[in-house]
């Protein structure tokens, strides 16, 4: 039997930390008298970050005074206040090897029931004053739980916690926390911990994963990984390095597009994209120095054979440039393997393929995808362009179209000129828009694959959510970087990717291929590679910092990094956690 020694409430607020402003509700004060738990929280609780904490499933979490004990112990401290941990119940008794998933407790006049381990953040850290904290929890064994309110009632410090109920299958926190985190995922102990109904849904997401690549195996052979934690962004692991292709070919595509056909140089068959993936190219610079990194769709049909390219120039654009102006047939180029996340995913349902622009390329590898297999799906392609001058691909767009069995393309011209002919050429003057949709006929249903220039995307992203499309059913690939995810950060104006103020010069060039920047390292001011990535303001994505949750896993396109604080589970071959990783010599990162 435990006891409550303590319940904590406090509501999100600002901080500040490290020159930013974090949205927290990780400061916790105990509570004089009784207070009430219902379905979503304790009265006078509150999280800041929603999808991390918090909800039915995550309504109080429990850290026990014995694991207090062990931290002052570990980490030299006497300074430890009841919600120090972010807990709303401090207790004693019930550690985490002991307490089990599905186990049901009576406190007060409310009932509980256990649902899964803390998912510990950086913000742990903030609180308790030790930046380790969220990777120390998890590796200790002691990470605390969360509770479920299936019967709303009023608790108090003092309150007996008497178990009244257990699930069929036991396993504890510890097991649970360990099975998710730790390199071991025996196939066992995942299907044992799916039995549990009480397990949360993105607990079982997760163990999901885990199971289904144990299953099907990884079909480009990369080793490792976690793929329960890993993020869609890493999904796709490739091995690092660069190969040198000749080109083939080189067709101007439109006014301002030129396509570039790549073939091996040794006869060996290039690793087979999947459509909507993208290559590296390593690309010289002209007055001699450090080469400088693009990344660019595949637009062609999948092939062992060769890759096709499709580039447009840019002003003051310095891949556009040298591949429009400079490269010639026969030339050869460094490229990487395939990779990316922005992929056609296999079904039966209908697909809208949306771009504008040069953002025509990963979609059209996709309508190639779906041409040559004859796919039955209900398939549109829309697309919008300047004019005729400037619509690339259009015969072949409209051809591959028309060889579907449920193909149909609609082309707007934001500004035809007198030789576009309206039926013809193009279907609507204007931009791609709602009306365009109903007017295409699409459906709601559908996946939707967007690809375009910023201003397009936030547009179609707007247009979606109004018509009410699942953001699941949302994909989008955003040339020059990612999406970021910093959780908690709020009120970060948005910049441009820039090299950072005190470049030293000298040292470890980190290339972050997508956003265009390379970089010097310097040890000593950037603890992390995610730290100089944030100094250049550089999109990436994160939680933990600590090598813990793998949100801010990206692939390694090229050379080697050393690892300080090593992570609990490494990421797949080909990958890396830029949180908690150092370069050990140049290195070039899809970020």
């Amino acid at each position: 039997m435990g006891r409550l020694l303590s319940v904590n409430v406090g509501m999100p607020r600002n901080i500040e930390w490290k020159g930013r402003t974090v949205y927290t509700g990780i400061w916790k004060d105990p509570v004089q008298g009784r207070c009430r738990a219902s379905r979503l929280n304790l009265a006078g609780d509150g999280q800041g970050d929603t999808g991390g904490h918090g909800g039915e499933q995550r309504a109080v979490f429990v850290y026990q005074i014995e694991s207090y004990r062990h931290w002052q112990q570990q980490l030299n401290r006497s300074d430890f206040t009841y919600g120090q941990f972010g807990e709303n119940f401090t207790i004693e008794g019930l550690p985490d090897s002991d307490v089990c998933i599905g186990d049901r407790y009576q406190i007060g006049d409310a009932l509980f029931e256990v649902t899964q381990p803390r998912v510990t953040c950086y913000r742990v850290g903030i609180r308790t004053n030790e930046p380790r904290m969220a990777a120390l929890l998890t590796s200790s064994g002691r990470p605390g739980f969360y509770l479920r309110v299936l019967q709303e009632g009023e608790v108090g410090a003092g309150d007996e916690i008497i178990k009244v109920g257990e699930a069929d299958d036991r396993m504890t926190v510890a097991e649970i926390n360990a099975l998710l985190y730790s390199p071991h995922h025996p196939r066992d102990k995942l299907e044992r911990a799916l039995r549990i109904k009480a397990l949360s849904p993105g607990w079982r997401w997760s163990f999901d994963a885990l199971l289904r690549e144990q299953s099907d195996g990884k079909p480009d052979g990369t080793k490792g990984g976690n793929a329960g934690l890993a993020p869609a962004a890493a999904s796709h692991p490739v091995a690092p390095g660069f190969r040198s292709l000749v080109v083939a070919a080189l067709d101007q595509e439109s006014a301002d597009v030129l396509s570039i056909t790549l073939e091996s140089t040794d006869g060996e068959p290039l690793p087979m994209a999947l459509p909507g993936q993208y290559v590296v190219l390593r690309l010289p610079r002209p007055d001699g120095g450090s080469p400088f990194f693009r990344s660019y769709s595949l637009s062609g049909a999948l092939s062992t054979q060769r890759y096709r390219i499709s580039v447009k120039l840019e002003p003051n654009g310095a891949g556009g440039m040298y591949l429009h102006r400079q490269l010639h047939v026969g030339d050869r180029l460094d490229v990487s393997a395939p990779r990316g996340s922005f992929v056609l995913q296999a079904g039966d349902g209908p697909v809208v393929l949306l771009s504008a622009g040069i953002g025509a390329t990963p979609v059209l590898a996709m309508l190639h995808a779906l041409s040559a297999a004859q796919s039955t799906r209900r398939v549109w392609w829309l697309h919008g362009a300047h004019d005729g001058r400037h619509h690339a691909f259009a015969d072949e767009a409209r051809r591959l179209s028309r060889a579907l069995a449920h193909g149909k393309s609609y082309v707007c011209y934001s500004k035809p000129d007198s030789n576009d002919h309206p039926g013809e050429h193009f279907d609507a003057v204007g931009r791609l828009s709602r009306a365009v949709f109903e007017e295409a006929g699409i459906e709601r249903n559908a996946d939707f694959y967007l690809c375009g220039p910023a201003r397009f995307m936030a547009e179609m992203k707007d247009t979606l959510a109004a018509m009410n499309v699942a953001p699941g059913r949302i994909h989008a690939e955003i040339f020059n970087g990612g999406e970021s995810l910093n959780p908690g950060i709020v009120g970060a104006k948005a910049r441009a990717p820039h090299l950072p103020e005190d470049d030293a010069k000298t040292g470890a060039l980190v290339s972050f291929a997508r956003s265009g920047i390379a970089a010097h390292w310097n040890a000593a001011v950037y603890p992390s590679i995610l730290e100089l990535a944030e100094a250049c303001d550089v999109p990436v994505r994160w939680s933990c910092r600590t090598g813990v949750c793998h949100n801010c896993e990206s692939g390694l396109v090229s050379g080697n990094v050393a690892y300080g604080p090593e992570p609990l589970d490494k990421p797949a071959d080909g990958n890396l956690l830029i949180c908690c990783s150092q370069p050990v010599g140049d290195v070039v990162i899809d970020l």
